[in-house]
């Protein structure tokens, strides 16, 4: 899997989830209850045979999938509503029981990049011991002016905690991409088939060359407020960039042509479906922030980039 995914914490199942607190359910904020949008369902076409597209992935074959109806959230869970979560259960997240979680190298002081173990094809990314959600750059970072912007440093097994106590759950990888489409059918992109229509910025990716300079003409170096930019023709916002946001699914590329009824995945596996992309995929090396692009990483991996909304 190409490196603008995050890097795989690298044991599957997820030594760290273990002695996880137990979550009692919880009154869910009302941003979460407000942010929520009803779609009726229907079939769509998913997947993809795009040329820009990775097959390897499991992009395709382009399949016709129908899901039931659904609540799903406009925007990815904020740091404000996983601080609340947090408050009102004590919940550790992986990140915290581990001791470290993933930075972006250039997001780091030259200190803590010096001698920060750095994972194999992927430079860019340091281990920093004390990184999580509430310290998304390691000891003296806050999310202080960020209580807006999507919760990083969260596992799958967070994100499911999260949504015991609010009473939703994730999204199946296939209602995510029915809502991720906002009603087009095919297109590259939530929005069409050009990436800056008219030449406005419809999603926070990388520009320039990565990794050694953004030119950060979206406006947002790294995460943006959940609610940046337009949303797609469901009311969903930031669907494509920002932050990686996990799927109920366990990972699997042996897809067929033949129609099905929703689709929740295999029934075991050793990863979990990542949808979206995130504020570091370029062009160059890693569209991913189409439509119809997937990645997949272990229950219990942790970077600055994964997040993740919820279905109701």
């Amino acid at each position: 899997m190409t490196s603008c995914c995050a890097p795989s914490r690298g044991t599957g199942s997820g030594t760290g989830a273990a002695d996880a607190p137990p979550v009692r359910a919880g009154g869910p904020c009302s941003a979460a209850l407000d942010g929520m949008v009803s779609l009726d369902g229907g079939e769509f076409l998913m997947g993809t045979d795009d040329t820009e597209g990775f097959p390897d992935d499991g992009e395709g074959p382009v399949r016709p999938v129908a899901v039931d109806a659904f609540r799903i959230a406009r925007y990815a869970v904020t740091n404000a509503e996983f601080g609340a979560f947090v408050a009102d259960t004590g919940y550790r997240t992986d990140a915290e029981r581990f001791g470290w979680s993933y930075v972006f190298a250039a997001f780091l002081p030259a200190g803590l990049r010096k001698g920060a173990p750095r994972p194999d094809g992927a430079p860019w990314w340091c281990g920093v011991e004390g990184a999580y959600w509430a310290r998304p750059e390691g000891e003296g970072s806050s999310t202080a002016g960020r209580e807006d912007h999507p919760v990083v440093h969260v596992s799958w097994h967070d994100a499911v905690a999260y949504c015991g106590w609010a009473g939703t759950r994730l999204p199946t990888e296939a209602e995510w991409e029915y809502a991720a489409r906002g009603g087009l059918a095919q297109r590259r992109y939530a929005w069409g088939d050009e990436l800056t229509p008219g030449g406005v910025h419809r999603c926070n990716i990388w520009q320039g060359a990565f990794p050694a300079k953004n030119t950060v003409e979206d406006g947002y170096r790294g995460t943006a407020p959940v609610d940046a930019f337009e949303p797609n023709g469901h009311g969903l916002y930031n669907v494509a960039g920002n932050v990686w946001e996990w799927c109920g699914d366990w990972w699997s590329t042996d897809h067929t042509a033949a129609p099905v009824a929703n689709p929740a995945g295999p029934a075991d596996g050793s990863a979990k479906v990542l949808r979206g992309g995130s504020y570091l995929c370029h062009h160059s090396y890693c569209n991913r922030y189409r439509v119809a692009a997937r990645t997949k990483n272990t229950p219990d991996s942790t970077s600055g980039n994964l997040g993740f909304r919820v279905v109701g």
